[in-house]
């Protein structure tokens, strides 16, 4: 996603004052392509994450570090995802729900975004210490531990998307920023801790590396492409529209005056943006879909509700406990 909840990804037809002049050619497109990617992120998402959680719930436990940031990662997910119904309505018919709604459901959006972000970057530091210095995170593992790192992380997100609740408003039927500060604010504050998240991720994933190819297990090369796929979903997702992001406030500060760049500028931010709002549902397949548990767990499950559509009691198969003793988490 984008800043927290910049016009381009919460109100993607705002009109900048300046390029009225410079014809947009793109909304008959955008809104047409928009509203059939988010219908199918949303439905994907749901399902996906939601069968995370389930399995979790079910199968797992949360006692797991490692299970409780799967957990509220699909949280974020699902908070993301499920507004972008709201988004659609948004693009045909204009804002109809208010300026509290407004100023609300961009902070959740903002605050989906940033805490999918922070516990992202924890999760990656919290495998680098098990990796790289397995002694230093033997404390790591308690209740309080869980409990509080949890709480930091919703608290952090909450207070960074404080100004995306103060500077939107409903302008000309649509839920946008009051203000061009407000807007800046949002892409550089979001473009510093995507920087910095980048940065750590991609410290600690190299540390991984080169522990596990010193290492002679022979899981070796399973884990490492799933480290790369993990950091390059990530950076590929989010690092295009963070640079077209930036891009854009030159536009709006007029340090780039440019019709044709402007154009350009609007079809290529409409590729990155839906790239970027498609994260959401990749994350079950990138995080949890890939582990073996995960899939046992899930056929598991499957295996019960085709049982029970059958009504053959007598048809043996998994239960909740078939897989207690198989590790603390689904890696």
């Amino acid at each position: 996603m984008e800043p927290s909840g910049t016009p381009e990804s919460i109100t993607p037809f705002e009109y900048d004052p300046q390029s009225l002049l410079c014809e947009n050619k793109t909304f008959t497109f955008a809104t047409i392509s928009t509203t059939i990617l988010y219908l199918l992120v949303f439905l994907l998402s749901l399902v996906g994450n939601s069968l995370v959680l389930w399995v979790l719930v079910k199968y797992e436990s949360l006692e797991s570090l490692t299970n409780v940031f799967i957990f509220n990662l699909c949280l974020s997910d699902l908070a993301f995802s499920c507004l972008l119904p709201v988004w659609i309505t948004a693009y045909h018919w204009g804002w109809l729900l208010g300026d509290f709604l407004c100023k609300l459901l961009s902070m959740i959006f903002s605050i989906s975004l940033y805490s999918s972000i922070f516990f992202l970057t924890i999760m990656t530091i919290h495998r680098y210490l098990s990796v790289v210095r397995p002694l230093s995170s033997l404390r790591v593992h308690t209740l309080q531990c869980r409990v509080l790192v949890t709480i930091a992380v919703w608290a952090t997100s909450i207070l960074s998307s404080i100004p995306d609740a103060i500077f939107h408003t409903v302008l000309s039927s649509q839920c946008q920023y009051s203000e061009r500060k407000g807007f800046l604010t949002s892409v550089y504050q979001h473009n510093v801790f995507f920087l910095l998240s980048i940065g750590i991720i991609l410290f600690c994933y190299v540390e991984i590396l080169k522990t596990l190819f010193r290492s002679r297990s022979k899981r070796r090369p399973r884990t490492v492409r799933l480290i790369f796929t993990i950091v390059a979903a990530y950076f590929l997702s989010w690092a295009p529209y963070n640079l077209l992001l930036f891009l854009e406030t030159l536009l709006k500060l007029g340090v780039i005056q440019s019709c044709e760049f402007s154009q350009q500028m609007d079809y290529a931010m409409l590729i990155c943006r839906n790239l970027a709002f498609s994260h959401c549902c990749f994350n079950p397949v990138l995080y949890v879909f890939v582990g073996v548990k995960f899939r046992r767990h899930l056929k598991s499950l499957l295996r019960h509700f085709r049982v029970c559509g059958q009504q053959a009691a007598s048809i043996p198969h998994h239960t909740a406990g078939s897989f207690n003793y198989e590790g603390a988490s689904f890696y």
